[in-house]
């Protein structure tokens, strides 16, 4: 562990960058005055015992025959997960709009695009959690999501095909093929981040894809009375399947959102599912990835027994979860020929303040873009 702290959380923010949010804990006295308090430092005591906690529930492995279940069995677990919850168990998350940007509306077109053609530009941080919106904070992005120089010029425009089931997707012809901005979300559940985009962002141009491993959650997205097949195109994939195209061209989508996603797959399976995914961006398109963080409260609270590898854990529901840091995460980006624009460690101590209970809550955000085509190229 480096230093005193987790993985990936440093005590000091070296390269003085902006922090999360604004409610800082200065008086340990009054932590149960707000519901939650941003950027909270771990003491040594602390970050001693999340890796002792650790170590110990990782002792006592998953057999492997319950393994290869969990594996095979995957999507039911997640059927069972969406016909149990159906749309109720996660908010609708606004406040990405806040955390990305990208997802907005292109009102403020022209500074992307000055902040695209600006090399090595400094990233300034900003917070926000699952379960409610982040606070605003000013952030400059090397890339454009926008991928503003190749709305005309992308490899996607030469009439290649890919095979997708049984079907040929020719580059002029697949679903948003019109669509002059295009955004993927992958493990997209029942749409708690696809129909908050539609709603928020009313750019004529845009058009939303939007996948999930489980059948459940698609016939849940297709059937909310949000849905619009002229502006989203929602359909099941295993994000693990190398053999199973996704319906749209390799070089032809702006933006690729991950979120809570990556971690519920094998992590010997994470590498190749990201380059996948990356061929799928245009040039200066931006994969957005929230996802959960090593010594998140979530990964203490497992038992002996429930231990499938390293920091790779399964729920009592039969759905898997695993816990990154920030080098893992940027090595999986970097390794699919992205450039990190944002990896950033968001721990937040939220407080039920009736229960006078405290959680330690780590996440980590990134984004990665896909570099420009040299001019030789």
């Amino acid at each position: 562990m480096a230093g005193s702290y987790p993985e990936g959380a440093p005590a000091v923010l070296a390269d003085k960058r902006q922090q999360f949010g604004r409610r800082f804990l200065s008086d340990p006295a009054r932590v149960f005055h707000h519901n939650a308090w941003d950027n909270v430092e771990w003491s040594e005591e602390q970050a001693a015992a999340a890796e002792r906690k650790v170590q110990e529930n990782s002792i006592q492995r998953v057999c492997q025959e319950k393994q290869v279940d969990y594996e095979i069995n995957a999507h039911k677990y997640w059927n069972d997960f969406y016909k149990i919850h159906e749309n109720g168990f996660f908010k609708d998350r606004h406040w990405l709009f806040t955390e990305f940007p990208e997802l907005a509306p292109s009102q403020n077109q022209n500074h992307l695009k000055d902040s695209f053609l600006e090399n090595k530009s400094e990233v300034s941080e900003c917070r926000n959690n699952e379960d409610g919106p982040g606070l605003i904070m000013e952030e400059q992005h090397k890339c454009s999501s926008k991928s503003l120089e190749y709305k005309t010029q992308t490899p996607m425009e030469e009439n290649v095909t890919q095979k997708i089931s049984d079907l040929e997707i020719c580059a002029d012809e697949f679903p948003g093929s019109s669509a002059t901005y295009r955004i993927l979300e992958v493990g997209c559940g029942v749409g708690n981040t696809v129909f908050p985009i539609l709603q928020t962002n009313n750019d004529p141009g845009l058009f939303v894809y939007c996948c999930d491993f489980s059948s459940t959650a698609i016939e849940l997205v297709q059937t909310n009375s949000e849905y619009d097949p002229s502006r989203c195109f929602a359909f099941v994939h295993d994000l693990c399947d190398e053999e199973k195209s996704y319906p749209v061209p390799k070089g032809s989508l702006d933006i690729i959102i991950l979120i809570f996603v990556l971690s519920a797959i094998v992590p010997d399976k994470m590498q190749e599912a990201i380059n996948r995914l990356s061929r799928l961006l245009k040039p200066g398109g931006m994969m957005l990835l929230r996802d959960y963080g090593r010594y998140d409260m979530a990964q203490l609270r497992f038992k002996k027994g429930q231990c499938l590898s390293g920091n790779f854990y399964v729920r009592g529901d039969g759905t898997r979860v695993y816990f990154f840091t920030q080098e893992e995460l940027d090595t999986l980006f970097t390794t699919a020929g992205l450039e990190k624009v944002q990896n950033l460690v968001d721990r937040r101590l939220q407080v039920n303040r009736g229960k006078q209970l405290t959680m330690y809550r780590v996440w980590i955000q990134c984004k990665y873009c896909k570099p420009l085509l040299s001019s030789t190229s």
